[in-house]
């Protein structure tokens, strides 16, 4: 027999199990889609998301920007690397067990595969403060709601770094009109960027 607290926490629960069985649901499918993406479209798009950063005056006003390595046909922002070199610290993140730590760029030399197969750099972690942090994520809305990879690691580092500019990456096609499933665990966005337009 349940007790009422017991059955109140399990209604609290319902909502939490609902939003993320629909994440995983949706995650698959825009997953496929990316994955098919040919190495051209991959290119001519991500220069497009590259040229709208760009533009944004967070990112022309920041001094340490946090990338992302892209795998599996992520939008590639490592054209700002060599472009913005010397005028900016780039930092890119570390995966731990339940937690990220960032390090300073220094060269694709210095990097090396990590513990999820994710290039990551081998450099000292860097203690100071991340002006704008440009995040990947595999479905996002118009309100800036993230679906990310399903390990929850931006998650935990975001809730860390609320000082800190959180742009969204992705392509058009991760971009829905609807509101996506979320949970209150689940970052927001300030704003996402696609090849066509930024929101936020």
């Amino acid at each position: 027999m349940l007790f009422s607290s017991q059955i109140h926490d399990l209604r609290m629960l319902l909502p939490w199990v609902r939003a993320r069985r629909e994440q995983s649901a949706l995650r698959a499918i825009v997953e496929q889609q990316r994955r098919i993406m040919t190495p051209e479209q991959v290119q001519e798009q991500s220069a497009l998301v590259v040229a709208q950063i760009e533009q944004m005056s967070c990112f022309r006003e920041a001094k340490t920007v946090l990338l992302y390595y892209p795998i599996h046909n992520e939008v590639d922002l490592r054209p700002l690397l060599s472009k913005y070199e010397g005028q900016k610290t780039f930092l890119f993140p570390v995966t731990h067990r339940h937690s990220i730590e960032v390090r300073p760029y220094d060269g694709e030399d210095m990097m090396r595969k990590g513990r999820l197969g994710v290039p990551e750099p081998q450099t000292e972690t860097f203690k100071g403060s991340i002006d704008l942090i440009l995040v990947p994520g595999v479905v996002f809305d118009q309100h800036c709601h993230r679906i990310g990879r399903g390990g929850g690691y931006y998650d935990r580092f975001l809730s860390k770094h609320r000082s800190a500019t959180k742009v969204g990456v992705c392509y058009s096609f991760q971009l829905k009109k609807h509101d996506v499933p979320h949970t209150r665990y689940d970052r927001k966005m300030d704003r996402v960027v696609t090849p066509q337009l930024t929101i936020g």
